[in-house]
């Protein structure tokens, strides 16, 4: 008959100490453990259901973020608007001051104008008045010339002049255009320089003179100046190279167009003595 062969199971070494064999686990503590585990599952649980919760509030947070923002971009929008009137009105008061200021311009400038206008009204109403004058005054000369030409042996306190009719007409023009203007190379009718004055007069009576001072100087028969007569030509500065010139009208007086300042005048021969004289007449 065969032996049963019990298998034999190897003990620890430490296996016969009481403390070193693992403790059987009873009923009780296993209920233990297990109130445990559930108590630690329901901790669990109400976190995880706090935690759901308080995961839903940013999803109420965020579900009022586009209120706020629609508020904010109206207001914006509106701001936007102000800041735009703003500046519509600050550049339509722009405007205006810069027409106020262009209008204010322009007044000042039509009131000088004005003013510039009626200026030269009045001297244009001046000269007129004075152009009538002269015109009287030449006029009258005109006429005591002329009665002092036609009476045979009669002398004349205005003019001393002779009996010959050229020189007569000769006084005559010149003293006709006393008052008219200096103007450098002038010949008339209303301006003159020096020797255009001489030459005009002078061809009244069919004597062609030169243009300039300088040859008329040497025009004609030289006289001294004290034995002058009225309608010889007086010059200053050497024959030849005279600068200015004149014509004696007796008396101890010459006309000549003088300087810009004083135009064609009658002058004292005293006042400013000639250098010498010639006669064509």
């Amino acid at each position: 008959m065969r032996e049963s062969l019990i298998p034999v199971v190897p003990m620890s070494h430490t296996a016969h100490i009481r403390n070193h064999r693992k403790p059987r686990r009873n009923a009780s503590t296993l209920a233990m453990r297990a109130g445990v585990a559930g108590g630690v599952l329901s901790t669990l649980a109400v976190a995880g259901a706090s935690g759901s919760a308080n995961a839903a509030e940013p999803v109420t947070q965020t579900l009022e973020l586009p209120t706020l923002t629609a508020d904010l971009a109206t207001q914006l929008a509106q701001s936007a608007d102000a800041t735009q009137q703003a500046a519509a009105n600050y550049e339509l008061q722009a405007e205006r001051d810069a027409a106020a200021a262009k209008a204010a311009k322009q007044a000042k400038a039509d009131l000088a104008d004005a003013k510039k206008k009626a200026e030269a009204k009045k001297k244009a109403e001046a000269a007129r008045k004075a152009a009538a004058t002269q015109a009287a005054s030449r006029s009258s000369t005109r006429t005591v010339l002329s009665s002092s030409a036609g009476s045979s042996g009669s002398s004349s306190s205005t003019v001393s002049a002779p009996a010959s009719g050229s020189v007569a007409t000769v006084i005559a023009f010149l003293k006709a255009q006393v008052g008219d203007a200096y103007v450098m190379g002038g010949t008339g009718p209303n301006a003159w320089d020096c020797s255009g004055l001489v030459q005009a007069a002078f061809r009244q009576v069919g004597v062609d003179l030169p243009r300039v001072s300088q040859d008329q100087s040497t025009s004609g028969t030289p006289v001294s100046l004290s034995n002058v007569q009225v309608g010889d030509i007086l010059y200053w500065g050497s024959a030849g190279s005279a600068y200015h010139v004149g014509v004696y009208i007796g008396n101890g007086q010459y006309l000549d167009a003088a300087n810009p300042s004083k135009g064609v005048v009658i002058q004292n021969l005293s006042g400013y003595p000639a250098t010498g004289a010639v006669r064509v007449l």
